[in-house]
């Protein structure tokens, strides 16, 4: 018995390493010249970008890492400029889209959606990962409902953190406006006022909570990768400008493909994207990068539906009074699937 057991453990070891090394293999030749250090070629059988200049977003979140391990990737989908634009991330991101000066974007989707019912012209087009954020909470707060009454720490109203916070108090059925204190200071303050015990919960951003657990600082009360219903539904999400998909279709299909490539990639490498992460400049930390890598699951992207996420999470921040438009009116006139919906049969496991 043990010697099967040992033969099917081979076997699956086996497995694992033919799929990867087929992975790595399709994505050299999709276009991994300066990662990987073999010449990119184009993709057979589809038209070329409309467009051969991209504009993306430059933010210091290490959970997008796909979006800048993509560059490369991105260049064997035929684009010859891609342009980071610094935005700050989260609302930063999401304004810069709305005023034009991003064509594809990648941030949290409360955010987007905030900005989607301010009137932002720019449009769904994919989930990327589930699980940037953990909230934690003194020996006080060891759920959602013990909010109610407490200061929690967020950097900002209307920030991410604080939208995401909200969706979660209004789905246990609090009222975030009128049952929580929040305080708002920027990451670092925040983190500092938790730890020190000025207020009662915080809710940490990727590498926040590697940080916090690695010192054992606080509770984790949720951890977003891991406990549903938060679990089942993505995070950050993909936009791209209204007007750059309607002109540029094929183009934007394109750099979805990049992404999703880049998603693999990290699942499959993370110790290559972390130090390639640092490298660049897009953080200075290179185990938490390589935790942060690891810990958030890129590979299983096909498992989630965007669809699901902006009704879920729309209809919360309705519900909270943070928005006007409905889930139905959000989906109709800002969503488009199709290049989602293909790629996930294109680029099957």
């Amino acid at each position: 018995m043990s010697v099967l057991l040992e033969d099917e453990r081979m076997d699956r070891q086996e497995t694992a390493e033919w799929s990867r090394r087929r992975f790595l293999a399709a994505v050299t030749l999709a276009g991994t010249a300066g990662f990987l250090g073999v010449r990119s070629r184009p993709v057979a059988a589809e038209p070329p970008p409309e467009t051969t200049t991209l504009r993306l977003d430059q933010t210091g979140a290490i959970c997008i890492a796909p979006q800048f391990v993509a560059e490369e990737l991105l260049r064997g989908e035929g684009f010859t400029e891609v342009h980071y634009v610094k935005t700050g991330g989260g609302a930063g991101s999401a304004k810069a889209m709305g005023a034009g000066e991003l064509d594809i974007g990648t941030t949290n989707v409360w955010t987007i959606l905030t900005e989607i019912d301010a009137g932002a012209p720019m449009v769904f087009l994919a989930g990327l990962h589930i699980g940037c954020f953990e909230l934690f909470g003194d020996d006080r707060v060891r759920s959602i409902r013990d909010l109610k009454g407490r200061r929690v720490a967020v950097t900002a109203l209307g920030s991410g953190r604080h939208l995401f916070l909200a969706s979660m108090a209004t789905y246990v059925g609090l009222d975030p406006r009128q049952d929580i204190h929040w305080v708002t200071d920027p990451p670092a303050v925040a983190m500092r006022f938790f730890t020190e015990g000025q207020v009662d919960a915080f809710m940490g951003f990727q590498p926040e909570p590697q940080e916090l657990r690695a010192k054992q600082l606080g509770r984790v009360v949720v951890n977003t990768t891991l406990d549903r219903p938060w679990s089942q539904y993505f995070c950050c999400m993909v936009t791209g400008s209204r007007e750059f998909v309607r002109k540029y279709p094929v183009a934007a299909k394109r750099a979805l493909r990049a992404f999703f490539k880049a998603n693999q990639l990290c699942a499959l490498e993370p110790e290559h994207v972390a130090k390639y992460l640092v490298d660049k400049g897009y953080t200075p930390e290179y185990a938490y990068a390589l935790q942060t890598l690891r810990e958030i699951p890129y590979g299983k992207w096909r498992e989630y539906d965007p669809e699901d996420t902006v009704r879920f999470y729309a209809l919360r921040l309705h519900e909270a009074g943070m928005i006007k438009s409905s889930p139905q009116k959000i989906l109709a006139q800002s969503a488009d699937w199709r290049f989602f919906n293909e790629l996930k049969k294109e680029l099957k496991a």
